[in-house]
């Protein structure tokens, strides 16, 4: 240890004057070591890697720190803690224990050392700590931290693309499930975060137009106990070992240092594609699980302080996983604060979705709106520019809170979930079936962004549209499956959510039915549209664009095989699917009125009367309040208004009519008259297998508004509204 002065900030180990910074917070130790380690597997006596142990000296508001001279970046490194053995109070002080440093930027997980190195059974280094201090040595096993320079990489001239949140299209993906099976990128790099960046995955992605991959959890990952002692990953990811280093499982590199170069070099490739970086994050819980978990960081450091306790030194668990991060406390706060800066500053990532973020939110007394964390977060000058979204719920008390996060958070909108699928599965199902549906009063709201959900001053931006997500069926299990069929996950098919939302179409899972068949693709197709039609920010989930099923399975997080990774050995059909999903994408950046950052007034935006928004019954005539309330109408004609002055300051029209057809039986449909139009171009219909301009795709017919069209069952159409006169 050196005499030099060293800071109490910032927590971590960190390269300065020939040597290391370190600081740690244990608050409530009375010593802590850093222990220098050399390589996993490094062969000391009695099978243990040696290790050199330096003191932390110097003490500062609950932080430990020094300076240790000669330590150089690749060093790998752990700390053993002194201080009261108190469960009750959620003292878990123990030197036997190597703990993962929280603040590690590279880390050699338990999984990457050799079994033999195990000092006890496999199953048994799992056994958490209840009441009796077990004073065998973990370093065997334990997680490693390694020093990181971050200089060592060069970006070169990387820039973020800065999508705005009215053109952003999220992609939400698994960095190994997306590319494991796909062709053109070399095996060796398959599944790892070299294959995402390959310019096959990074084509894919360009022609279907999407404008930002938001991806699974990418921070270093450790499976709970229960999946380690069934043979099974977390596949997922939901399951934090370090905030702040990549996960070694998805790099192709096989050293610490490699695996953060080849994550910075995956994003620097992206960004050269106009493609934004989203991570998905999990600062609701870590991997340590409850108190009979594995003691690996967080809980030999500072329990009391780290986690939410009860007055018994027990969990508090809001988020189903055994324990919850205290976001009461201003140091987790300021974990949480100074890993999002770092993914943004040194890893240049372009956003987060934050898991369970009611979780981060929950004060003395529950959810708080104005929770230090949304505060500093919203105001934070690193993350102004970044894209911040939220799941708003958790498992706990009063855990659901869509619509009452603050700006500049967006949310998961599972309103906008549960209402799409109830129309197009469970209504049609209930139409098939001769019976009241459901009506189309609830489609409209969210065709329109949710203002019901989220307050005027937010906008529909603040709606993160999905029908399908990673937790669930995937789009095309929904129209082939009633029921989950989980068995592939040992947990007797127990497991996964009961409430789908989905309709089968009259056979559970494949048949050979070619009328089911086509049933099931034109459902698909009106899911996507009603997706990417609508206003707010869509996510798509990998594979949808092209109906990937996972045979059923709505829960796939411990299968890390075939029914998690993506096939691209496509069906004519799929690449009909998926040329569909990306002119409907072509289609929304085509026309700004399926982009809207505010809310529709409703009103009329022009002397003649139109509004810029206007709905229709199948008769021609603006909804009234009766028609609204109709259980049994299942046709809505919706005519989105868009005026706009192009690069020489003239007035351009980019108005639209979306006619929604949800009835079992073909519908006469007259569409709106003038002054709402002149006339109609069709510029899609689902009812075909292809857009227009393929073979199997509708030509652009002109009809005269105001005209009667037969629209077929289960159909979705857009057609092109010019004016009757350009306006000026």
């Amino acid at each position: 240890m050196s005499d030099r002065p060293a800071r109490p900030h910032p927590l971590g180990v960190h390269l300065r004057s020939g040597g290391v910074d370190v600081a740690v917070l244990a608050a409530h130790a009375d010593a802590v070591e850093v222990a220098l380690l050399a390589p996993a597997g490094g062969g000391g006596p009695g099978g243990h890697p040696p290790e050199e142990r330096v003191a932390l000296t110097r003490h500062t508001h609950g932080v430990w720190h020094g300076h240790l001279p000669g330590v150089g970046a690749g060093q790998e490194y752990g700390l053993r803690v002194h201080g009261p053995w108190d469960p009750v109070r959620g003292h878990r002080h123990n030197p036997a224990k190597l703990l993962l440093d929280p603040y590690a930027r590279a880390v050699v997980p338990p999984a990457a050392l050799r079994p033999e190195l195990f000092g006890h059974a496999v199953d048994d280094r799992w056994r958490g700590e209840t009441s009796v201090r077990d004073l065998r040595d973990s370093a065997p096993w334990a997680a490693r931290g390694v020093v990181v320079d971050d200089r060592a990489f060069d970006w070169g001239d990387d820039r973020r693309p800065y999508v705005p949140l009215s053109d952003t299209v999220l992609y939400e993906a698994h960095v190994k499930g997306l590319t494991r099976r796909l062709p053109g990128v070399p095996e060796p790099l398959r599944g790892t975060y070299a294959g995402l960046g390959h310019p096959a995955a990074i084509e894919h992605l360009r022609s279907l137009g999407v404008t930002t991959v938001e991806l699974l959890p990418v921070h270093a990952i450790n499976a709970e106990g229960s999946l380690a002692a069934r043979g099974r990953p977390n596949y997922w990811g939901y399951s934090t070992l370090g905030f702040f280093a990549p996960h070694p499982g998805y790099a192709a590199a096989t050293d610490p240092l490699g695996v953060v170069a080849e994550f910075k070099a995956m994003v620097r490739a992206l960004h050269a594609a106009g493609l934004e970086v989203v991570l998905d994050v999990v600062y609701n819980h870590t991997c340590e699980s409850g108190v009979d978990g594995p003691t690996l960081s967080w809980r030999g450091l500072d329990a009391a302080t780290y986690y939410r306790l009860d007055g018994h030194g027990d969990d508090v668990d809001y988020t189903g996983c055994g324990n919850s991060l205290d976001a009461r406390e201003p140091r987790v706060i300021q974990q949480v604060l100074d890993s999002l800066r770092y993914w943004v500053t040194e890893m240049h990532v372009d956003g987060f979705r934050f898991d369970l973020a009611t979780t981060l939110a929950r004060g003395r007394d529950g959810y708080d709106p104005g929770h230090p964390f949304l505060v500093a977060a919203g105001i934070d000058p690193v993350l102004a520019d970044v894209k911040l979204i939220a799941e708003p719920w958790d498992v706990g008390a009063h855990g659901w809170r869509t619509g009452q996060f603050p700006v500049p958070f967006s949310e998961w909108n599972d309103r906008f979930r549960d209402t799409v699928r109830d129309f197009w599965l469970i209504g049609s199902a209930r139409a098939a079936a001769g019976e009241p549906a459901g009506g189309v009063r609830d489609l409209a709201t969210r065709f329109a962004g949710s203002a019901d959900v989220f307050a005027t001053h937010r906008g529909p931006l603040a709606s993160i549209n999905f029908i399908s997500a990673h937790d669930g069926f995937t789009l095309a299990d929904l129209t082939a499956y009633n029921t989950k069929h989980n068995e592939a996950n040992g947990e007797g098919n127990r497991d996964g959510s009961d409430n789908n939302r989905s309709w089968n179409h009259g056979v559970e899972g494949p048949t050979d039915d070619p009328a089911i068949q086509a049933a099931r693709r034109r459902t698909l197709r009106n899911l996507t549209a009603t997706l990417l039609l609508a206003t707010g920010v869509p996510m798509l989930v990998a594979g949808d664009e092209f109906g990937r099923s996972q045979g059923g399975n709505n829960n796939a997080y411990c299968l890390d095989d075939e029914t998690s990774w993506i096939d691209w050995e496509l069906e004519p059909w799929q690449e009909d699917l998926r040329t569909t999903t990306a002119y409907l994408l072509a289609l929304r950046r085509r026309y700004p009125v399926l982009r809207q950052d505010r809310f529709f007034a409703g009103r009329p935006v022009h002397p003649d009367g139109t509004k810029d928004i206007a709905w229709f019954g199948p008769e021609g005539q603006e909804m009234d309040h009766g028609r609204w309330h109709d259980p049994a109408l299942r046709t809505l004609q919706m005519y989105l208004h868009a005026v706009r002055a192009d690069s020489s300051g003239h007035h351009v029209d980019g108005s639209l009519l979306v006619v929604v057809q949800g009835q079992a039986v073909e519908a006469s449909v007259r569409l709106p008259g003038r002054p709402w139009a002149s006339r109609y171009s069709l510029l899609w219909d689902s009812g075909y297998e292809q857009p227009p301009g393929g073979p199997r795709g509708p030509s652009g017919v002109a009809v005269t508004a105001g005209a009667v069209v037969q629209v077929p069952a289960g159909v979705v159409r857009v057609y092109g509204a010019p004016p009757p006169s350009r306006r000026r």
